[in-house]
């Protein structure tokens, strides 16, 4: 049974019992229903109520279920709600901790509400592409009032108990609980007090109207095209609601109902649930049990204070974790620290931070010049230049100097990660933390594997990823790891659309417009083309005859570095970022298309998508079958946390996989005949091309 059920004198308590967030699974609906059955048969029971066990009342819909028939089997959970609202004794639900969703469409469907203080209350069905599909539409607006609701239900933030019982003439709440300890006590004093009170009072049943009608919800409408235009549940959203305001309750039901199953299929909804389940499953590790004993992370070195290092101390200090951050040179020290003093008054400034916390973060900084100092960490971080060299020295005085069990990170974003751990004589303690600039900002954090890795390592460094708000995607080594290695491919096809006759401009607004927040163009000059630059020498040393266009070459031989010297594949004017096309650059572009001799032509945005889009593809596709990812949607991950890629698209291989691999396929073969590209990198990954033959999916 997922529900446990219990009489206390005259009332009993059905307890949702279903963790980790008592979904609404099946099981959980079925136990529901026999509980509100078996208080009607007993004489001696006078009222009910409903609360969840742990650390949630209910999360809503079980997302373990989505996709399956389960999760529409009878009883559905408008039959549950449906159930609890027209049982012959009054129902009460003990609201604590969290009521999500579904949870909180059956704590509507009560005839009372009491809830603990603290408690986050949310309908965030628009955040996977649906809409509340239980009634939550048309009860919510009965409840708080119509704006609020609406609010409510378009964003899917979460919102405290406390303030929404403040709320004037709100019904949502008929008691709040003086604490979340004496909560179930007051919710049975509650039930017993209405025993007896007829008829029993049903949300449905109260008027629902605007007093602006047809204007405010046009102006919702206006609001909400802005913000949400690739996402359709926004939308729906607000129609569903103003139906509740100018429809019988049932009809307003049928409406949400109609919606709701429409939504749950168009493909955002499927790439935002995939997305949902994807990031659930990056933290596990197939051969690391999640019980695995994690090390005591108290003290975290940093080695560097450039960029990267400093962004890299503040997720820590963000995290109350005390940083100490070790340069060559006071110099360099003082500027890292001048850096994160400023990133924390800017927040101040914008009132994203009170002063106090700016100042108890920085309290949890040290720096110092050398290694003895932090021989004490449990966890050092090294964020050096990208050179093997460079990093061989460092790591061979880490392992001279750090405590036995302390993990030593390497945050490489290209280099072989086995050969760094091998520098040590621990390389079971080395780890890859690939971070992502800016490095306080960006969510993706690649854990890289090496071969001898420990698992306590690995299970380590998943925890404190958590711990500082990061998506950890575990990774293999190789060249590039997941995300660098992919975009290696995608930047080689935006290279070769520009000696086959397109302006940078042109291919970053096509894939601009598919969805990706930066085209590949802005993307390099925000990064810095001279990166991209010293990654190309090395590849160009280690493998001489593979193909790229030389026109990002012959960019970075004028100094056009991007963002930084104000001129990349566009100018920038100062402390400005929009990017201007330059004529000169275009020139370069259409001289060298010619001293190749190749004649111009018009390439559609069709095609660009498709060549960039693919190439990611299939490299993934390579990238599953070596093992250095283990599943296709931790390669959405990456991309979707990263790089930028479409969320509404549900990442590179959702997006294949909507599309069919049949197609993929298809298309790779008519770009190998292309004699400007690589014919050789067309030719269909072997996993892809099975997957593609047996009308399979990476997912």
């Amino acid at each position: 049974m997922s529900a446990d059920y219990q009489v206390h004198g005259d009332v009993a308590v059905i307890t949702l019992n279903n963790p980790p967030v008592n979904g609404m699974g099946l099981e959980t609906r079925r136990a529901l229903v026999a509980g509100i059955a078996q208080a009607q048969a007993d004489a001696a029971v006078k009222a009910v109520v409903i609360t969840g066990h742990g650390k949630a009342f209910s999360g809503g819909a079980d997302v373990r279920e989505f996709g399956s028939p389960k999760a529409f089997q009878e009883p559905n959970l408008l039959s549950v709600i449906s159930c609890v609202e027209n049982c012959n004794k009054p129902v009460v639900a003990a609201m604590h901790t969290v009521v999500m969703g579904g949870g909180l469409e059956l704590a509507l469907g009560c005839h009372y509400r009491v809830c603990a203080p603290g408690t986050s209350i949310s309908m965030p069905e628009v955040k996977l592409g649906l809409i509340p599909g239980a009634g939550g539409t048309q009860r919510l607006p009965r409840a708080l009032g119509v704006e609020p609701a609406m609010n409510m239900i378009v964003s899917g933030e979460a919102i405290k108990s406390d303030m929404l019982s403040m709320l004037p003439g709100q019904k949502l709440f008929d008691q709040m609980a003086m604490s979340p300890q004496s909560l179930m006590d007051e919710a049975i004093a509650y039930a017993r007090e209405v025993a007896d009170v007829r008829p029993l009072p049903k949300l449905r049943d109260l008027p629902c109207k605007h007093p602006m009608g047809d204007a405010y919800f046009q102006f919702s409408r206006n609001m909400v095209k802005g913000m949400a235009k690739n996402y359709p549940a926004p939308p729906k959203a607000v129609d569903a609601v103003e139906m509740a305001t100018k429809k019988k309750f049932d009809d307003g039901m049928m409406y949400e109902r109609e919606q709701f199953i429409n939504l749950m299929w168009t493909p955002e909804s499927r790439a935002l649930r995939h997305l949902f389940g994807a990031q659930r499953a990056a933290s596990k590790i197939a051969d690391v049990p999640s019980d695995t004993p994690v090390r005591d992370i108290k003290l975290v070195a940093v080695i560097g204070a450039g960029t990267m290092g400093g962004g890299i101390a503040m997720n820590f200090l963000n995290a109350g974790i005390a940083v100490k951050m070790l340069e060559t040179k006071q110099e360099a020290l003082d500027r890292g620290v001048a850096t994160i003093q400023k990133n924390y008054e800017d927040r101040v400034k914008k009132g994203k931070l009170k002063e106090e916390k700016a100042a108890q973060r920085m309290a949890l900084l040290s720096t110092t010049l050398s290694y003895d100092d932090i021989k004490d960490a449990d966890l050092v971080i090294e964020a050096v230049f990208e050179d093997m060299g460079v990093k061989e020295a460092v790591f061979k005085q880490l392992d001279a100097v750090m405590k036995p069990g302390a993990i030593l990170a390497s945050n490489t974003s290209t280099l072989d990660l086995n050969k760094i751990a091998h520098f040590t004589k621990r390389p079971q303690d080395v780890v890859g933390l690939h971070f992502f600039s800016p490095a306080n900002v960006m969510k993706l954090l690649e854990v890289v594997r090496g071969k001898d890795t420990a698992k306590d390592v690995l299970a380590t460094a998943m925890d404190v990823a958590k711990k500082i708000k990061k998506i950890a995607v575990l990774s293999g080594v190789c060249d590039g790891f997941i995300g660098n290695r992919m975009i290696d491919q995608y930047g080689r096809q935006a290279g070769f659309l520009l000696d086959e006759g397109c302006t940078p401009a042109q291919v970053d607004r096509a894939i601009e417009k598919f969805g990706w927040a930066m085209g590949p163009f802005r993307m390099s000059d925000l990064a810095g083309n001279d990166i991209g630059w010293s990654i190309r020498k090395r590849q160009y040393a280690e493998n001489p005859t593979r193909r790229y266009s030389k026109t990002a070459d012959l960019l970075c031989e004028q100094g056009r570095f991007g963002q930084k010297t104000g001129a990349g594949w566009y100018d920038y004017k100062p402390g400005k970022r929009d990017a201007i096309p330059n004529k000169d650059v275009e020139a370069m572009i259409a001289k060298h298309r010619e001293s190749l001799g190749i004649k111009p032509r018009k390439i559609s945005d069709e095609e660009i998508v498709q060549r960039l889009n693919f190439a990611l593809v299939n490299e993934a596709a390579h990238i599953l079958e070596e093992g250095i990812a283990s599943k296709a949607s931790d390669i959405d991950m990456v991309y979707i946390s990263g790089y930028g890629f479409p969320i509404f698209r549900g990442g590179p291989m959702n997006y294949a996989d909507e599309l069919g691999l049949f197609n993929v396929v298809q298309a790779m073969q008519r770009f190998a005949t292309n004699p400007h590209d690589d014919a050789e990198f067309w030719k269909p990954a072997p996993l892809l091309a099975k997957l593609a033959a047996e009308g399979k999916t990476f997912n």
